[in-house]
This record gives C-alpha cells, sequence and structure tokens, in this order.
C-alpha cells in the first residue's frame, strides 16, 4: 500500500480472540465507530469473510462500500476496496503479533482515497482518526469481551 498511515496498539488478549473480534463484522455496528451496518457477503471454505457490505456514517465520509479480504491465520488481514460511491481507494490491515503473556501488538494500516477533494494533509488526518478510533474500540470489545 502506497501513502498510507499506521498506528499500533497492544491489546491484553491472544492474537486469536483479537482475530475473531475483527472477523465478526456483524458486531461491528456495536463497538466500531461511524459503521452502521456490517454484512457478509461471500463466504471462504475456511469460514472467514470475503465480501462484507459495510455502511459508514464518519464526518466527512458518508457511504455504502464493499471489502475484499485476505485472511492469513491469526496473522494478519488484508482488504481491498470491491466498490464504493464516495470512496475510490480503501486498503488496509490489521497486523497481529504475539508478545506472550496474553498481549497482543496490533498494528493497522490504511490507505483511502475519496471523490471529494482533499488536502493530503487532511486526508492523512482523517486516516489517522479513523485508525486510532477503531484500534481503541477494538481494543475495548477484545478486553471486555474476556
Amino acid at each position: 500500500m502506497a501513502d498510507q498511515t499506521t498506528s499500533s496498539i497492544v491489546v491484553d488478549a491472544e492474537p486469536g480472540e483479537v482475530m475473531d473480534v475483527i472477523g465478526d463484522f456483524p458486531s461491528y455496528p456495536e463497538w466500531a465507530k461511524g459503521v452502521q451496518e456490517a454484512r457478509v457477503v461471500e463466504e471462504g471454505a475456511d469460514g472467514w469473510a470475503r465480501r462484507v457490505f459495510f455502511r459508514l456514517d464518519v464526518s466527512p465520509i458518508k457511504d455504502e462500500y464493499t471489502l475484499a479480504y485476505d485472511w492469513d491465520g491469526y496473522a494478519e488481514v488484508t482488504w481491498t476496496l470491491v466498490e464504493g460511491k464516495m470512496l475510490r481507494a480503501l486498503d488496509g490491515a490489521y497486523t497481529l503479533r504475539d508478545l506472550g503473556g496474553g498481549r497482543t501488538e496490533v498494528t493497522y494500516r490504511l490507505a483511502l482515497d475519496v471523490s471529494i477533494p482533499l488536502i493530503g494533509m487532511l486526508k492523512r488526518k482523517g486516516e489517522k482518526i479513523l485508525i486510532d478510533t477503531a484500534l481503541k474500540g477494538l481494543k475495548k470489545r477484545v478486553e471486555t469481551a474476556r
């Protein structure tokens, strides 16, 4: 992914527990800010979602879009935009690193492009807010589910 924003957080849980929350798309509206709906439209033979439809409303982005996912066990999941209305590109990844002792470092990478013109600095700031909000929401969801 070119021109991306990255951030990390440590979650007090095993990588499998973290990835199970990441892969539970129907629950996203409960913890992922701005996600109004997340629906699996195609599931792989391994049980992980391959394509997911989202309805998002987080200023300044309000969109309906579909992402294609590629899973590498409990180590990493990557995604790319299949189709969207406002979004022209949305490529990202969660990478999990087992720190031992029931702790996992979660790194979130994101590169997005929207159909409305945004100054590069403003776009990066938006990406950073999205990433930090998602990581904090993920951490809270995983740790309170234990």
